[in-house]
């Protein structure tokens, strides 16, 4: 049942105030006013006062206006049709396609339920030996990329929607550059993968409310997919814009704010959205990769402070490159012992010859005497820095461990790396 009222008691920025009864958190509500009608979204509840948060800005809306409440969440079509589509924050077609209407579902749900969860299993392979050989992505798996503006992490996920062995990409932007858009759109039509990939788009200069809407609108179809047996990665950029918006309209209703003024709730804000990545038991899997960039490069930032609790893991990007130490996946003990024998082997010994490398870079800083083996470390971590680091290296895991072995063979002995001779005697190169 449709409710109206013919009263606002208050406009704040584009937030509106009415006093009802009956509301539910998140419904959605039309208002009807001279220049025409918006639609808004039930951001707060105390007692009988309704905060609303209007999509298109309040610009236009008097008191006197009616407010009708649809009596259900925001929703968004769900078919195959959606695929290669391009839409807003609001689930609207930016692609000038048309309107889909069939078979809406409510966003904004809640996580699924533990019992229906699977234990990760699956590696999904990227073509980055940084991220394949060494911190390697698991189905379900849910880890930001911690980085710094400037940083090209918008390339590395159009990179990964390219090349990820999945069966669909939902990419969800909030508050993209336009440029920024047009690169995610034009790159992946450019490599064929459009066709696999829906676009969930908020720009910098769309209403703050669509990026709130931008993850739950992702996730939600996601989880349709995934419950129909595809593997879904959804890629996310940048929760620091989320985070942002959802300090925008907390500091806009007077709310107590917390930590640098974020809400005091954005730990459950985020974790919301991240626990929706799932391996379902008898279905398909949602994975979530999402940037978060880091203001001043401070890890301390209540943003990607809150994320590490909530996250299996980080990935950091700095200098162009994916940073060996502090970029960890907590999952990939689940899946690299599956993949070839020699694979932990590699990945343990080459980064523990690249901490001896940094280290030997620090004495060199000192004017510390360089011995033979500190020279042969320092020809190893430059290789290391630029045929496995370099963003540019496109290889399958395989391929990047042989590469491994053929790097730790150009600059030592057998002997000197420590690995067991079993492995020697089947993986070093031959000369």
């Amino acid at each position: 049942m449709q409710r109206i009222y013919n009263r606002i008691i208050q406009i704040a920025g584009n937030v509106v105030t009415v006093e009802a009864e009956g509301i539910g958190y998140r419904e959605l509500a039309e208002i009807s006013s001279k220049t025409g009608k918006s639609l808004a979204q039930v951001i707060r509840i105390d007692g009988e006062k309704i905060f609303l948060q209007v999509f298109a800005g309040s610009r236009g809306v008097s008191t006197g206006d009616k407010v009708r409440f649809l009596g259900h969440p925001m929703r968004v079509s769900f078919s195959e049709n959606l695929m290669g589509r391009i839409f807003n924050g609001a689930g609207l077609p930016r692609d000038n396609g048309p309107v889909l209407q069939e078979n809406m579902i409510d966003i904004g749900g809640p996580p699924v339920n533990p019992a229906k969860r699977i234990i990760p299993r699956n590696m999904i392979r990227t073509g980055i030996p940084l991220i394949d050989v060494f911190n390697s992505l698991v189905e379900s798996q849910k880890l930001p990329i911690f980085s710094v503006p400037g940083e090209p992490y918008n390339e590395v996920l159009a990179r990964i929607a390219m090349q990820a062995e999945v069966d669909l990409i939902i990419l969800g932007g909030m508050g993209l550059k336009f440029d920024d858009y047009l690169f995610f759109r034009d790159t992946l039509s450019k490599h064929g993968a459009l066709s696999r990939s829906i676009f969930f788009v908020h720009t910098a200069a769309d209403p703050t409310v669509e990026c709130l809407l931008v993850p739950d609108i992702s996730l939600a179809v996601a989880e349709q997919f995934a419950l129909k047996g595809k593997r879904v990665l959804v890629l996310l950029t940048d929760m620091t814009n989320f985070s942002d918006a959802l300090k925008e309209i907390s500091i806009t209703m007077e709310q107590i704010p917390s930590n640098r003024g974020y809400p005091g709730d954005l730990y459950s804000q985020l974790a919301a959205r991240y626990e929706k990545a799932v391996d379902f038991d008898t279905a398909g899997s949602i994975t979530i990769l999402a940037v978060t960039t880091m203001p001043g490069d401070d890890v301390t930032h209540p943003v990607p402070d809150n994320t590490g609790y909530i996250t299996e893991g980080q990935f950091y990007l700095r200098n162009k490159s994916i940073e060996p130490f502090g970029s960890l996946s907590r999952l990939k003990q689940h899946v690299n012992g599956k993949t070839r024998k020699d694979h932990r082997t590699v990945m343990d010994r080459m980064i523990q010859l690249f901490s001896d490398y940094r280290s030997t870079l620090e004495k060199q800083a000192m004017g510390f005497q360089m011995s033979e083996w500190d020279k042969k470390l320092l020809k190893y971590g430059k290789s290391f820095e630029d045929r496995m680091m370099n963003l540019s290296v496109n290889i399958p895991l395989e391929k990047a461990l042989d590469l491994g072995w053929q790097i730790m063979a150009e600059n030592f002995e057998p002997f000197e790396t420590g690995i067991k001779t079993e492995l020697i005697e089947e993986f070093w190169p031959k000369k």
